[in-house]
């Protein structure tokens, strides 16, 4: 069971076109924060079989998690440059050296991330790029692609541990990190999925709580930022902002998560049956 919802405080207003508050808050370093994550994916891939599955994945093996997010940073540095043409496929390494490849693949992400890094530096948080809603600044970029990290280092370490529970400690970071990426998922993706016919428009609403940083969202509002809607929710699911975050995005059922849901079940699970994300 989840700790206790931490004290009702102001949840940070973030623009998701730009990725950036428009609460006059302060902005997290979010070129460091991909940096962080970027490092601790790398590190990781050397500890994990090529061929080990990643759980929630489908049948996705580790090398291919490794080869799919330095092809999504491939692409979404060009995406931050203005040009969407980049092909996100990257051909994979050589598997028959004398470690299955794992040495070539370390390098070819570490090839990419720091490209995408220094693509994102010298774009600015200002400059012209295409985005998941069209045309945009980069910094929408800048936030899109940590928390991309952030969900497929969950993902590498899970592969490594054999499930995604067990990897829940190994990824440590402020609530308010995850909590960013739950909002991201709320106010960005799950509208996508419905503008782009990838998903029918909500017809329960579902009050999501990151518990220990005291953050609500309602899931089926007509915005997502109206909380007034709060109190008129189906049902109300309470996990810490991490269990959230990865609930959502389908790596963590409820139960596994530790989730409580007060109202109406079936509604929430309605609501999380849907593809709300990719």
């Amino acid at each position: 069971m989840p700790p206790s919802p931490a004290a009702p405080q102001p949840r940070p207003v973030v623009d998701p076109r730009t990725g950036r508050r428009t609460d006059a808050g302060p902005e997290p370093d979010r070129l460091a924060l991909l940096a962080h994550l970027q490092d601790e994916f790398a590190a990781t891939v050397p500890d994990v079989a090529p061929d080990a599955p990643v759980p929630a994945c489908g049948d996705w093996r580790a090398a291919e998690l490794v080869l799919h997010l330095a092809g999504v940073h491939h692409w979404a540095a060009g995406m931050a440059l203005g040009d969407p043409s980049r092909d996100e496929d990257l051909p994979a390494p050589d598997p028959t050296g004398p470690d299955g490849g794992i040495a070539a693949l370390a390098a070819l992400y570490r090839r990419h991330a720091a490209d995408l890094r220094a693509t994102l530096d010298a774009a600015g948080p200002d400059g012209a790029a295409r985005t998941l809603l069209g045309d945009g600044p980069a910094s929408f970029w800048w936030r899109r692609q940590s928390h991309e990290t952030l969900v497929h280092l969950h993902d590498l370490r899970a592969a490594r541990l054999g499930s995604g529970p067990s990897a829940l400690d190994t990824v440590t970071l402020a609530p308010e990190v995850w909590a960013d990426g739950v909002d991201e998922v709320v106010t960005m993706f799950q509208p996508r999925q419905v503008r782009l016919g990838r998903a029918a428009p909500l017809t329960d609403r579902l009050r999501v709580v990151a518990s220990d940083v005291g953050w609500s969202w309602t899931l089926g509002a007509p915005t997502a930022d109206d909380a007034d809607l709060d109190a008129d929710a189906d049902a109300t699911l309470t996990a810490t902002a991490q269990r959230l975050e990865l609930l959502l995005w389908g790596r963590l059922t409820p139960a596994e998560a530790g989730a409580v849901v007060e109202g109406d079940l079936d509604a929430a699970r309605r609501v999380l049956a849907g593809p709300l994300v990719p």
